[in-house]
């Protein structure tokens, strides 16, 4: 039966449904994201900064990334639409790091804190497979936890179709029911509670804890 799972301290999980392993997203639950954390360095007027963002490297064009399109392709294509705005549409592909800002208040202790308590880690993000390994090189701190992660830009699926969440749980090993996902997007959410794995819509971490801990994962 899909779970979505909106527990809290006073609802209790019975044993037998209790997860024993828990799938994060990446962007927005483990670290901030925003192309305007580059593009701010970039660019000094706002009101520029807004149009160029909304218009020129949209989400739908970022998108192909995540699906598995090459940047060079992508900015080639751009560029032919938007040829004064060159520079900065080059610059997407090696500063994407630079797009992806803090940590999510609290969520790097978390994860510290249930991989210390044994819980199997793992992740499934939308990200290039271009841009996802410099990301992970840079923050090996936080990933050396994960016993795998799956990246739609390797594998030609992005969430929320149904089938990245089947590949996944496939790779990790996991049957759905043994699965808690978490992440910002509910669509994603909706997607994979379809499929039985609980789910949890990420909103902060101070929302988030008490859910894990009625299912029995955190203290």
């Amino acid at each position: 039966m899909p779970i979505e799972s909106n527990v809290t301290d006073e609802q209790s999980v019975t044993r037998a449904d209790r997860p024993t392993a828990v799938i994060f997203d990446v962007g927005r639950v483990l670290y901030d994201w925003d192309p305007r954390i580059l593009y701010r360095r970039l660019i000094a007027d706002d009101r520029a900064l807004d149009a160029f963002v909304r218009d020129v490297v949209t989400t739908e064009w970022h998108f192909q990334h995540d699906a598995g399109r090459d940047f060079a392709d992508t900015s080639a294509e751009l560029i032919v639409l938007y040829p004064q705005h060159r520079e900065l549409i080059a610059a997407w592909g090696p500063r994407f790091s630079d797009s992806i800002g803090d940590p999510i208040a609290g969520m790097h202790e978390l994860v510290a804190e249930l991989d210390a308590a044994g819980v199997p880690l793992f992740a499934i993000t939308n990200f290039s497979h271009e841009f996802w390994p410099p990301f992970r090189a840079r923050e090996s701190v936080l990933f050396d936890r994960f016993r795998d992660i799956v990246v739609s830009g390797d594998e030609k699926l992005v969430k929320p179709d149904p089938a990245i969440y089947r590949l996944a749980l496939a790779r990790f090993g996991l049957e759905p029911g043994q699965a808690v996902f978490i992440d910002d997007n509910r669509a994603n959410i909706d997607a994979a509670a379809a499929l039985g794995i609980h789910a949890l819509h990420f909103t902060d971490e101070a929302t988030l804890r008490p859910q894990l801990r009625a299912l029995g994962l955190v203290t």
